[in-house]
């Protein structure tokens, strides 16, 4: 986007405030809801356009709700330090440290020397290390720390690649970047918009029931699960079916793992400490398997009551920056690489419970709702399809994280509108706004390989939008049937 587009943007963000404002107001929408809604739309457009960096955009709220009387200044501010923000920071320590002691290497070519080196083989291997990384790390933070070493993979493959090498660095470039977005879906930390629910619906709905990590698993494993073994079969089909590589012998990867030598003490620090944190996130609350119940850490003293999962990626953290390594006065994690944290990020986190906090307090979601009451003639299947679609097609053209910021406030006050519960709409929602596979600027993993020159932008279109369509009826489909 050249400089003159990105300030007609930057003018057209305060020019909608005012417009959507006015109709609003015009439309019988209080005063201080209207205010709200022209912020979001004025966000809107910052957000979608990229005109400003996310973090700017992120800061209007801090500004427009006080001016506008919603709320005071302490009050917005304060949603800017939800404990959820600390858990998106402990989970990016965690992954500087895996990609500074190179464990993510020891990974991907242990389960590559596993799968073996046919084609179908190497696609499968990249795409489960990145499938299971990113369960547990940002899709962002996986193609990142797995970019390096399936680079050089692909270079330690090109002599051996005899026919389509540019379709087959492309399926595997892409299966990366797809699996890695795709695993997000399956835990609750494993994409931003995961956690953005978890704390929006633990907030307002926490008395209907605790939502923990096995709780959004029944859903989001089936969901990710079947997504990711279409998108392999498509891949596969598309691009690498009729390569033919000169490798067969799982030999190749062994040999490539066996030169990495033997595990560095730090290399088997930072991988105790990941399994702690999946370990204490999966148990933190108490797991009901028919007529027994296995008791939570969460619950075995008064005191560990106050704690959440931002808790144990804080302990993580601690860990990592106060554990020595070998290299004389360093630690495992030094504060110099923390500095590359997305700050950004972490303020388009905050800025979002903002907006959800002004949706409320102006009541402008209750009338929202009041005016969409005609879904309740639809099925509650067919709501649940036309919202997938809808979020999906935003989620393209804006950051899964801005998507689901934008819309769950919409849906909270609507399940009552509808006689649903609100799991119902929120958690399809939630699934949809991490679908993106059509254009490179979808997500930041599309964006990281694309960057490489070796996909061709019609292979990314061609492939995307039949993901797409599939990812919008599998999560409707699942949805529907796990949670009605």
């Amino acid at each position: 986007m050249g400089f003159g587009s990105r300030q007609i943007f930057v003018f057209s963000g305060p020019v909608v405030f005012i417009i959507v404002k006015k109709i609003l107001s015009a439309n019988g929408c209080p005063e201080s809801a209207a205010h709200v809604g022209g912020t979001a739309a004025w966000m809107c457009v910052w957000w979608f356009s990229e005109a400003l960096n996310f973090g700017i955009t992120a800061l209007i709220p801090l500004l427009m709700f006080p001016a506008g009387g919603v709320c005071g200044a302490g009050d917005v501010a304060r949603h800017y330090t939800d404990s959820i923000i600390f858990l998106f920071f402990g989970g990016f320590m965690l992954a500087f440290a895996i990609e500074k002691w190179g464990l993510h290497h020891r990974l991907s070519l242990g389960i590559l020397s596993v799968i073996g080196g046919k084609p179908m083989g190497i696609l499968f291997g990249v795409m489960l290390c990145a499938f299971l990384l990113s369960n547990w790390i940002s899709n962002t933070a996986t193609t990142i720390m797995l970019f390096g070493a399936v680079s050089a993979l692909l270079e330690e493959l090109s002599a051996y690649v005899k026919t389509n090498k540019q379709k087959f660095e492309a399926g595997i470039l892409m299966g990366l970047a797809f699996a890695a977005t795709i695993g997000g879906m399956a835990t609750p930390i494993g994409t931003p918009p995961n956690m953005f629910f978890f704390n929006l619906y633990q907030s307002h709905y926490g008395a209907q029931g605790e939502m923990n990590f096995l709780e959004w698993m029944k859903t989001g494993l089936p969901v990710s699960t079947i997504i990711f073994l279409f998108t392999f079969g498509v891949l596969y089909t598309f691009f690498t079916h009729n390569v033919s590589v000169q490798i067969t012998e799982k030999s190749f990867f062994n040999k490539k793992r066996k030169e990495l030598g033997q595990w560095k003490r730090e290399e088997m620090m930072v991988g105790i400490i990941f399994i702690f944190c999946i370990l204490a996130w999966v148990f933190r609350s108490d797991i009901t398997l028919g007529s027994f119940t296995l008791k939570g850490w969460q619950n075995l003293h008064p005191v560990l009551k106050k704690t959440d999962d931002s808790t144990v990626a804080i302990v993580a953290a601690l860990l990592l920056f106060t554990l020595p390594s070998q290299q004389k006065g360093k630690h495992l994690l030094e504060w110099e690489d923390a500095r590359k944290i997305r700050y950004d990020i972490i303020l388009m986190f905050g800025s979002g419970f903002a907006l959800a906090y002004g949706f409320e307090t102006s009541r402008l979601n209750d009338w929202i709702s009041g005016r969409i009451v005609y879904l309740k003639n639809l099925h509650p299947f067919f709501i649940v399809l036309m919202l997938c679609l809808v979020v999906t097609i935003i989620s393209e053209f804006a950051s899964n994280i801005a998507s689901v910021q934008l819309c769950l406030p919409l849906l909270m006050p609507l399940h009552k509108e509808l006689g649903l519960h609100p799991l119902f709409l929120m958690i399809p929602v939630t699934l949809a706004s991490s679908v993106g596979f059509i254009l490179p600027v979808a997500t930041a993993a599309n964006t990281i390989v694309f960057g490489t020159g070796k996909i061709k932008m019609r292979d990314m279109v061609k492939t995307g939008w039949i993901l797409d369509l599939f990812c919008i009826l599998s999560i409707a489909v699942i949805c529907y049937l796990r949670l009605s």
